[in-house]
């Protein structure tokens, strides 16, 4: 490999960007965005969770039920209604998720030891976000049935009861249990593959519209250096944009790298070697960069973001998208970025992921050589 030859090409891909503004725009701007966007707009907590009650039996006992519902951080009771007529309003109108309603003899039935039954409306337009509150809701009753139950029983025995089961439980990791200290990290990888590999999947294809391919073909270069100094460019954007990425998510959201930073960078060089090899291949392909683009959306960005366990749990996908999340590089990066910005681990447990990176590397940047080979570089 020339080093003179491999300069050549990499100082004719520096002004190409230099020129060609919409790709710097692409390469820096659009990160920046992404960071703020999925750090502000994006969450998947579920709280205060708006709520609307009917009292119709207006007794110390069900606005107890009420207060402590509200007192809870999963609930917000918003408004008392009188009828259903207005509940049905609230909910449709989206100024209410949950619609309790206490029938009369409420205190009656539970002080009587009968069954005290209460409707609760829950609106399942988002059905994941209906199941999280019907979870809430359920444990909640189920706490206030077992404080009226334990205190009816120490009425009754004159001493006190104790539970004979009791969870202490205690989060690691993530012990405020905020979904912004995993979709930060996770947006380092969604920037890596439109840097890498959407930006990449145009520069062989801009050779061949352009009609400059036959003319490189025709000097003394070699596929090697060729895509040596066509990915070089784009791998310190990248790296720049994930240092960027991460500067910001500490002073923006307070999210700090726990792990060993050079740990991260070798990993973060290891995904974007991929998602660099992969934009190539796309490239050579293709030779359009309409095509370019539009399949790098559909084989890089769109994978990323919905089959590597970053938004969508993978256990919970049907079996045969779960092997098809095995070909996606993002799915072991986010274990990585999830190891060492939330775990703390080394080596020993990111070892394997970062094989698997670094074979696909290797794959990819073989089948790019293949590829240029048969054209004649």
């Amino acid at each position: 490999m020339n080093p003179l030859r491999l300069k050549a090409i990499v100082q004719k891909e520096f002004y190409h960007l230099i020129r060609d503004y919409r790709s710097l725009y692409l390469a820096f701007a659009i990160p920046l965005i992404l960071i703020i966007l999925f750090g502000y707009a994006l969450s998947l907590d579920v709280d205060h969770i708006k709520t609307v009650v009917i009292d119709n039996d207006k007794t110390w006992q069900s606005r107890d039920f009420t207060r402590k519902l509200d007192a809870s951080p999963y609930f917000d009771v918003v408004a008392g209604l009188d009828s259903s007529r207005q509940v049905a309003d609230y909910i449709d109108h989206d100024r209410a998720s949950v619609a309790i309603h206490i029938p009369p003899d409420f205190m009656k039935n539970v002080r009587a030891d009968r069954e005290a039954q209460m409707q609760i409306i829950i609106d399942g337009s988002d059905p994941i976000f209906a199941g999280a509150v019907r979870g809430y809701m359920t444990a909640f009753t189920e706490l206030y049935n077992s404080k009226l139950l334990l205190s009816f029983l120490n009425r009754q025995g004159q001493a006190t009861i104790k539970t004979p089961v009791e969870g202490r439980i205690r989060v690691w990791f993530n012990e405020d249990l905020e979904s912004r200290n995993f979709i930060i990290p996770g947006i380092i990888a969604i920037i890596i593959m439109i840097v890498g590999a959407m930006l990449t999947s145009l520069v062989i294809a801009r050779e061949y519209e352009d009609g400059t391919m036959e003319t490189i073909k025709s000097l003394p270069i070699h596929a090697g250096e060729f895509l040596l100094g066509k990915s070089i460019p784009y791998f310190f954007i990248g790296l720049s944009d994930v240092l960027i990425a991460m500067l910001l998510g500490q002073l923006l959201f307070g999210i700090v790298l726990k792990g060993n930073f050079w740990l991260m960078l070798i990993a973060t060089s290891l995904y974007l070697l991929c998602a660099l090899s992969l934009g190539l291949f796309i490239s050579s392909v293709t030779k359009s960069q309409l095509m370019a683009n539009q399949a790098a959306i559909m084989l890089t960005y769109l994978p990323s973001l919905l089959l590597s366990n970053f938004v969508f749990p993978i256990i919970n996908m049907p079996q045969v998208l779960q092997w098809v999340t095995y070909v996606v590089p993002a799915r072991y990066y986010i274990d990585i970025l999830v190891g060492l910005y939330l775990r703390d681990t080394g080596l020993a447990y990111l070892g394997p992921n970062m094989i698997v990176l670094g074979v696909m590397c290797v794959v990819m940047t073989g089948l790019n050589y293949v590829l240029l080979k048969k054209e004649g570089l």
